[in-house]
């Protein structure tokens, strides 16, 4: 089996994406995870542009990483500057990593229109930066940036380009569909005539504007590309960069290539690295996201899921558990027997067919007046408890109220207090929110973290609010999905009423009930300080 390189960006072409900004902490983090992963390169910033790089470079020296080599990236020297006093040139050395990633204009567009220079001038710049860097005992990657576009237009000088890189000393070549507009066929037809005349390692750093980054990749990496270039969860400038969670399953499980470091034990933590990036990033999942999405391997309609429990390839292109994901079946009013019959097996309970039959009957009606069960798993499994006599409530609600202050040039003040019940004792709390719902998950919190101290480790997620029947104005009947996390644990509730408040208290106490069951059966003393 061939090997492949695994390359990752997340740390520099990642966070030019819109609304990403990663602290100092937050990249330690982000590579230490990367490295437990199995990434062969983690390229963590440009030290000659930002200072926030270049301090990265000295604090990552003091971690101790099992399977990465850092890279920090870099243009080649600036037109008017010597090599041995170009700045730029000067902070990569300093950055002290073992491998360093150049990137030079391969499109003679760009170095007519942009750089202002002839295409000898450049061709100079790059020769003097990849040998000067190359003696300094580095390891020299140079990303030809544009190629696919420079070649296109102008083969002779794309290639003309490649070879001072090589020239140069340089160890691999990575070419780069900087604009995202290349089609695959063209990927493969560049590369082949590429290799005719360079005979040192390709890589490939694709863009998705044309939605082909993973296919250009893998097309690459067919017509003989040895290193791969992208990101985790594909994010990046614009539309986004070549997404690794998807690159790297298809590579291994589907195309017969190998890494160095990513095993079938490591794969398996593919997708718990994915959403640890997207928590880091402080953005949602995304839920239909290919191999590692919530909703990559769920089955909503009632013969895919009895297809699906007879033989799981019936309806999966690979088992979930390759990547650390899981089989979800989705409960709504088009499900059948058979879904509700999975989804009760998968809680580990047992239901006569007298009682599916009951809870499918119970479910439509309940989605006929507008519940959803879909997104609310958590709120499914407290239905089938209750309806099997199995459900017992971790604690009461005596009474909760919500009161507003407007005070004239001050921002409103909302206050939540709530009186819950545990056994004998009684608990009041008052807390003020941002709104209504803040004010009460809030108050309900630190009322139950009286009893149950663990409370104090879950935090709202998501907060979906939908109108049912937006004719009815006013009156119209509101759904409310919230989505609570507990560590890495997430689970969902729903929430239906005429009242807003109501429909969103409705699904708070019943989160905070499904998660303290679970608690209690899974964890030991979870209710002692």
């Amino acid at each position: 089996m061939s090997k492949v390189v695994i390359y990752d960006t997340t740390l520099r072409d990642g966070k030019q994406a819109e609304g990403i900004n990663f602290s100092m902490i937050d990249m330690i983090s982000i590579a230490k995870k990367l490295d437990e992963f199995g990434i062969d390169y983690i390229e963590c910033g440009w030290p000659g542009a930002l200072p926030k790089d270049k301090a990265f470079f000295q604090e990552i020296q003091k971690v101790e990483l099992k399977h990465t080599k850092i890279a920090a990236f870099g243009s080649t020297r600036h037109a008017k500057n010597k090599v041995i006093e170009d700045n730029n040139i000067k902070e990569l050395i300093a950055a002290k990593t073992p491998t360093v990633t150049i990137f030079g204009k391969s499109w003679d567009l760009h170095v007519r229109d942009v750089f202002n220079i002839s295409l000898e001038e450049n061709l100079e710049m790059i020769l003097d930066s990849v040998s000067y860097l190359k003696d300094s005992g580095r390891e020299l990657f140079f990303d030809a940036e544009h190629f696919f576009d420079g070649y296109k237009e102008n083969p002779e000088y794309a290639i003309k380009v490649l070879e001072a890189a090589v020239k140069g000393g340089a160890d691999n070549l990575v070419l780069c569909d900087t604009n995202g507009g290349t089609l695959p066929h063209q990927i493969e037809d560049i590369i082949t005539q590429v290799k005719k005349v360079i005979s040192i390692p390709l890589g490939i750093h694709a863009h998705n504007d044309g939605d082909l980054a993973v296919a250009n990749s893998l097309r690459a990496i067919l017509s003989g590309a040895v290193q791969v270039q992208g990101t985790m969860n594909g994010i990046g400038e614009r539309t986004g960069n070549a997404n690794l969670c998807s690159i790297i399953p298809n590579l291994i499980l589907k195309m017969g290539y190998t890494a160095q470091h990513i095993d079938s034990v490591h794969l398996k933590k593919l997708e718990e690295t994915s959403r640890y990036i997207y928590e880091i990033a402080n953005m949602n999942p995304e839920t239909k996201q290919p191999f590692v999405g919530l909703s990559a391997f769920a089955h909503k309609a009632g013969v895919h899921v009895n297809a699906v429990q007879k033989n799981p390839r019936t309806y999966e292109h690979i088992l979930p558990e390759l990547v650390g994901n899981r089989r979800r079946i989705l409960i709504s009013e088009q499900a059948g027997k058979s879904n509700i019959l999975a989804k009760v097996q998968e809680l580990g309970l047992e239901m006569s067919a007298e009682k599916i039959a009951e809870l499918a009957m119970h479910i439509k009606e309940l989605e006929n007046t507008g519940y959803e069960f879909e997104g609310a798993d958590a709120s499914f499994e407290i239905l089938v408890k209750k309806l099997t006599g199995q459900f017992k409530e971790r604690f009461q609600v005596h009474s909760y109220k919500m009161l507003t202050f407007n005070r004239e040039n001050v921002d409103p003040v909302v206050e939540g207090t709530v009186k819950i019940r545990v056994g004998d004792l009684e608990e009041l709390t008052v807390a003020e929110g941002d709104g209504p719902v803040n004010a009460l998950d809030t108050a309900l919190k630190l009322a139950l973290s009286v009893f149950y101290p663990v409370v104090k480790d879950i935090h709202l997620m998501d907060y979906k609010v939908r109108i049912l029947d937006p004719s009815s104005g006013t009156a119209a009947v509101t759904r409310v999905l919230i989505t609570f996390r507990y560590h890495s644990y997430e689970w969902g509730t729903v929430g239906v009423s005429g009242n807003i408040i109501q429909a969103s208290w409705e699904a708070l106490v019943e989160s905070m009930n499904y998660i303290l069951m679970r608690l209690e059966h899974e964890e030991d003393n979870v209710f002692h300080g």
